[in-house]
């Protein structure tokens, strides 16, 4: 299971992945457009991340591999452990600014979850939340800015367009280094046994801005349908070729049977992996090269356009959730996906579904998995919020991140026992009509801010969840890092995200037909020269002294 269920489109670029798939490193994907202030980067390499100490909790079955392989629960824990000794809240309300990613959670006194939330929390939840739809959190992100009435918590994701965040932080929140750096972060053990990489997303300026929203390590994956790809003997493929032919096999747009989700930064991303383009940078000796400026990144780009041509991507390029088509098996025969915990987070996939194991395009290629940032990004406390209430609120963070095998995850994850969910005679836990309509619909904005560890369990089918973890060893062998994980550019800070977009719009362009080839390497000659370069040279140096 996952321990959120965000909607895979925003997934994909908070962790990294739609960046890399233009280029660029995600880690301050959250800093606009606007200039952070000189120094920023020096300042960040010097920030003592938060200590690593998970707490006790249930024994897996099949142990996890930090930074990679999830831990994978057959079962539920029969006895889970108290991660929280006591409710956390003041009994005071506890604004929040957030986002759901599924139906809008029920209202009022109707909803029971909720209201044992706040009884378990000690404090009740006023939470504003916004749907995964248009541009609704951006929206109302600047409108309650621009309108000063600032809720205590506030999410900040890195992929949906905030803009003069550093500025923003420095402001209107509270700098959370003093509460969370090193071994500070101890007094709140759940948020200690959050993953290292993942914190790494929260630190703007030198300062840790919030509490990291984490998330799995490994990347994007394409999930398949099985009975979609069984006339061509599964989806296993020797080269980019082979694939080209056999989704050309598939393809019957009479019946509207097309084989690829049309969001085309995800598939070039796909087909990058396969042509060995770089994750981000490439790191030779300390010299960088971006993968806007590799052959392997073109040839990925070349490959969607004929793919493009041949007609296999959906049609409709504004399809809301090209994962319900794959899930009917009939319409479409991939999508990607953030990562391979969707093989249990998504029951309706007729089984065995599997993932697209990344191949070699052709003979010689260094085909390779690329690992994401590990965070949908961070919750910072307003500074409205007077300093006496930041570990009060810290403490609340601390029980929404409990991690698996915990009664705090339990009750978050499945409700109320007997109402929301009940054990089967296997030991499993099987949520109710009700839990699925108020419990699961609650947490989604609940996790969106605040949440645990990942872990791999699928209710009922422990066969999945095994299957996810040889998916995910699979991909974790040949998984590789950004070089530039961890690293700081002010360039990047002040830039970033413009450039990216320009060539995330770039990309889409030539992808469609609208542009050509020689466009997109005019392209990476203007983000060269306004601010491609600079970032070079300020990670180079930044790795002359890692």
């Amino acid at each position: 299971m996952s321990t959120a269920s965000p909607s895979r489109r925003t997934l994909l670029a908070a962790t990294g992945a739609a960046a890399a798939a233009v280029g660029l490193p995600a880690l301050s994907a959250c800093g606009g457009s606007a200039a952070s202030g000189s120094g920023g980067a020096a300042k960040s390499a010097k920030t003592k991340l938060p200590v690593y100490a998970p707490g006790k909790t249930a024994t897996p079955d099949i142990a996890g591999q930090l930074g990679g392989v999830d831990p994978v629960y057959l079962r539920y824990p029969a006895n889970p452990v108290k991660s929280v000794a006591s409710a956390p809240g003041d009994g005071k309300p506890i604004s929040v600014l957030t986002e759901t990613w599924t139906t809008p959670m029920p209202s009022g006194s109707s909803n029971q979850y909720l209201a044992e939330l706040n009884k378990r929390l000690g404090s009740t939840l006023d939470m504003t939340v916004t749907q995964d739809v248009g541009d609704g959190y951006l929206g109302k992100f600047n409108s309650i800015i621009a309108g000063g009435q600032i809720p205590e918590l506030v999410w900040f994701p890195p992929n949906q367009g905030l803009q003069k965040v550093p500025q923003l932080l420095q402001a209107k929140f509270h700098d959370l280094t003093p509460y969370l750096s090193g071994s500070a972060v101890k007094k709140y053990p759940n948020l200690a046994g959050l993953p290292t990489y993942s914190w790494k997303t929260s630190v703007i300026d030198g300062k840790i801005a919030g509490v990291t929203v984490t998330q799995g390590h490994l990347g994007q994956v394409y999930v398949v349908n099985a009975d979609f790809w069984k006339p061509v003997g599964g989806a296993t493929f020797t080269s980019a070729d082979d694939f080209f032919n056999k989704c050309k096999e598939l393809l019957d747009a009479k019946r509207k049977k097309y084989v690829l989700e049309p969001f085309y930064p995800n598939a070039v991303h796909m087909f990058g992996e396969w042509y060995g383009a770089p994750n981000g940078w490439r790191n030779e000796g300390g010299k960088l090269t971006a993968n806007y400026e590799t052959d392997e990144y073109l040839a990925a780009i070349e490959f969607a356009v004929k793919c493009r041509q041949a007609n296999l991507f959906w049609p409709d390029v504004n399809v809301a959730d090209a994962s319900t088509k794959v899930q009917g098996g009939q319409q479409l025969g991939a999508y990607v996906e953030a990562q391979p915990s969707a093989l249990v987070a998504t029951p309706n996939l007729s089984w065995p579904a599997d993932v697209i194991i990344p191949f070699p395009a052709h003979a010689g290629a260094k085909v390779h998995f690329d690992l994401n940032y590990g965070s949908i990004g961070f919750t910072a406390i307003s500074n409205q919020v007077d300093k006496a209430r930041i570990p009060t609120l810290l403490n609340v963070m601390n029980y929404l991140a409990a991690p698996f095998g915990t009664e705090e995850h339990l009750f978050l994850h499945f409700g109320i026992e007997g109402r929301d969910w009940a054990r089967t005679k296997d030991g499993d836990v099987k949520s109710t009509a009700q839990g699925q309509s108020e419990a699961v619909t609650t947490y989604s904005p609940v996790g969106t801010f605040t949440q645990g560890p990942s872990a791999t369990y699928a209710p009922g089918a422990p066969a999945r969840a095994k299957h996810t973890y040889q998916v995910e060893k699979q991909l974790a062998a040949m998984a590789w890092s950004n070089p530039v994980n961890g690293l700081y550019s002010d360039t990047y800070t002040n830039k970033g995200a413009e450039l990216s977009t320009t060539m995330s719009t770039l990309l889409v362009d030539v992808v469609a037909g609208r542009k050509k080839i020689s466009d997109w390497k005019a392209g990476v000659k203007t983000w060269r020269s306004q601010g491609g370069d600079a970032m070079r040279h300020e990670y180079e140096q930044a790795l002359a002294k890692a």
